[in-house]
Formats: structure tokens, C-alpha cells, sequence
């Protein structure tokens, strides 16, 4: 196994996301599927110039969370002749991953009703808007959505064609797939119980978790993780190693995005303060308040939760009702234990030190970030 040179160590505790070029180098691998897939639309008509747009658009930043996390689950276990002939194949398949993200991102906005996406537009608003500027006949929503459905079903698509075309032996990609389309079921099924908690008004912080455990944890970290294995053929040992680490730190990820999503700052997370209160999303967060609250914050959470009017007046009355029931303070102390239990199952024999001191790294940027 190859490992970091102790001056190393610390660069990738700082910067994992930069280790191995692989933000750059994955950007790269999307600009080709773009250009190559923005051709072959073009051939069907220039009309598909915006749908190519759209996406270049939203895949231009991103965090690249869920391509690290299968690359460097792939270097934790690959052998010395892998990581010196796969080492771009796997960058390839990896970047599918970003495929399917777009996907996931473009029909939550829709599910949502969510006004931006990164700073931009959704892109069921964005074509919304084209259809209003064209004074196109219909309505614009409608417009707006159908396209917004069709833009997440080609990335859907894309995904797995970026996959399974990689440059590498179709044993290894096969042993990736067959934990790709489980982890996409488990997807979908999380979006449905998140749609359905909404719907339902919420109920106990144990149904929360199991949301956050199948729309976020095991899609963003774990399953990942698991693909790099794959691509490794990782011993069991590994695979389980990993799901120690990748499920808490995916809880612990998707808890932090719930504090954003009330209290972040709207010009570092790109979306307007206290969205996810107007758009009522049934969190960890908000089972905690609802659970400690007295019968006059219940009152108020109950009367303004999912207000898609809710002002900046509105939002401070929830943030105050979620601090002052101790469910931030409760929130942030689930997110440090969940973090120690993940760093915890890195200790294992089998995984390389560089990847590990990387993955150390990934999850502290998965905890500690603000965006």
C-alpha cells in the first residue's frame, strides 16, 4: 500500500477536496461529457442549446462530495498496478456521480418549488423565464417544470452511460454498478419518505433520521465509498470499514446542511435565508424544536412552517423558537458525535494512509463547511 509523506498530511487535512487534483480533473471529465452529449443534442435541433446551458451552468461548481468519496475509497483499497493504470478510468466513472447529483438537485428544486439553485436560478425557473421572455403560448410554470423533469432525466441518464463507458475492465465496472443502481433506488425511496414527511406534517426525530439516512447519508458517503471499494475489489473488511465511517458522516453532513438551511449565510450557500422554513422540509432540526416546544412555540412553528410568504420577520421567530428550544445547540451535538463515531471506523487495517488522511480531512470539510 502506498502511503503520504509526513510534509503531506497536513495539506490533505486542509484541503482534501484538493488532493489529487481531483475538482479540476473531474470538471474536466464533465466538460467532455457536455461537449460530446451538447453535440449530439445539437444534431437533433438547435433548440437544445439551453438544456445544455442549464447544465453547464449548475455543474460549473458544486462541491464534488460524492466523486472524492469513491475516488479516494478506490485509492484506499487499489492495488499498486490499479492506481497506476486505472487512475484516470476511475476519475471517468467517478464523475458520473455528478450526473446523477445534477439529477437529484434539479428534481428536488421541482418537488420543492425552490426559487434557486447555487446562486442561479432552478432550472425549472430558468425555463419558466425562457418561455415568459419568448411570450411562448401556455403557461410558463408548466413550461418550466416539464423541462426542468426532461433536463433530470437526460443527466439520469448521462450518468450511467459515464459510468459504464470508463476505461476500465468490465469485471470492476460491473461490481460498481450492481451497488450504483442500489444506491439510486435508496435515492428515490428517501425523496419519497422526505415528500412524505412534508405532506404528513412531520413526526418523530427517529422518522427524520431514516430520511436523512436514505436521501442523503448513504447516497452522498457511503455508497460512494462503497463503489470505489468495488472498483477495487475490496475485501468485506474494507466495504464494512467504510460503512462505519461513510453513515455518520453522512448523517453528520446532512445535519449541518440542515443548520444552513436556516441559518446560513444566503451569499455563501446561494439560496435566500430561512428557505427551507418557507419551504417547510420536515428536518432533524425542526422534529427537535417541534419536540421541546411549549405550547405557544408550537402554536407559532405550526402557523408558519411552509409559509411560502414567510418574511424575514417570520424567519427570526423560528430561528429563535429553534435555538431557544435547545434544538440547535442539540443539533450541533449530534453532528460532533456522529463525526467522532465516523473518524472512529477509519482506524482499520487494509485502507492506505493517504487515503485515509484524506477522508480524515473530507470529513471535517463535511461538517465544518458553511456552503
Amino acid at each position: 500500500m502506498r502511503s503520504a509523506g509526513g510534509d503531506q498530511a497536513p495539506d490533505l487535512l486542509r484541503a482534501p477536496l484538493d488532493a489529487a487534483e481531483l475538482r479540476p480533473r473531474v470538471q474536466a471529465s464533465i466538460d467532455r461529457v457536455l461537449a460530446d452529449q451538447g453535440a449530439l443534442l445539437a444534431s437533433v435541433s438547435s433548440d437544445m442549446e439551453p438544456l445544455v446551458a442549464a447544465l453547464r451552468d449548475l455543474l460549473s461548481g458544486g462541491k464534488r462530495l460524492r466523486p472524492a468519496f469513491a475516488y479516494w475509497g478506490w485509492r484506499g483499497a487499489a492495488s499498486a498496478s490499479q492506481f497506476e493504470s486505472w487512475d484516470s478510468a476511475v476519475i471517468q466513472a467517478v464523475t458520473g456521480l455528478e450526473f446523477l447529483q445534477a439529477c437529484a438537485l434539479i428534481h428536488d428544486d421541482v418537488m420543492d418549488g425552490s426559487d434557486t439553485r447555487r446562486g442561479l436560478p432552478a432550472a425549472h425557473r430558468r425555463f419558466a423565464g425562457l418561455h415568459r421572455g419568448e411570450r411562448w403560448l401556455g403557461s410558463p410554470e408548466s413550461f418550466g417544470v416539464g423541462a426542468a423533469i426532461l433536463l433530470g432525466d437526460l443527466c439520469l441518464s448521462w450518468a450511467d452511460e459515464v459510468l459504464l463507458t470508463a476505461d476500465l475492465p468490465r469485471d470492476a465496472l460491473m461490481r460498481a454498478k450492481a451497488i450504483y443502481d442500489e444506491m439510486r433506488s435508496e435515492l428515490m425511496a428517501g425523496q419519497y419518505l422526505d415528500l412524505l414527511e412534508q405532506a404528513c406534517g412531520g413526526g418523530s426525530v427517529d422518522r427524520a433520521l431514516q430520511v436523512v439516512r436514505y436521501k442523503s447519508a448513504k447516497y452522498t458517503i457511503e455508497r460512494p465509498l462503497h463503489i470505489g471499494a468495488a472498483l477495487a475489489d475490496a475485501p468485506r473488511a474494507v466495504f464494512e470499514a467504510y460503512s462505519g465511517y461513510g453513515l455518520p458522516l453522512g448523517e453528520a453532513f446532512q445535519l449541518r446542511d440542515d443548520v444552513l438551511g436556516v441559518f446560513g449565510d444566503p451569499e455563501q450557500t446561494g439560496k435566500p435565508a430561512g428557505d427551507d422554513l418557507r419551504e417547510g422540509k420536515r428536518t432533524v432540526l425542526i422534529a427537535i424544536a417541534t419536540d421541546r416546544a411549549d405550547e405557544s412555540q408550537g402554536g407559532q412553528l405550526r402557523a408558519l412552517l411552509g409559509d411560502p410568504g414567510l418574511d424575514a420577520s417570520g424567519v427570526a421567530t423560528l430561528r429563535s423558537i429553534i435555538e431557544d428550544t435547545g434544538a440547535l445547540e442539540a443539533t450541533e451535538t449530534m453532528i460532533d458525535e456522529l463525526l467522532e463515531k465516523s473518524l472512529a471506523s477509519l482506524d482499520v487495517t487494509g485502507i492506505d494512509d493517504q487515503a485515509r488522511q484524506v477522508l480524515t480531512g473530507l470529513a471535517y470539510a463535511a461538517t465544518r463547511r458553511s456552503v
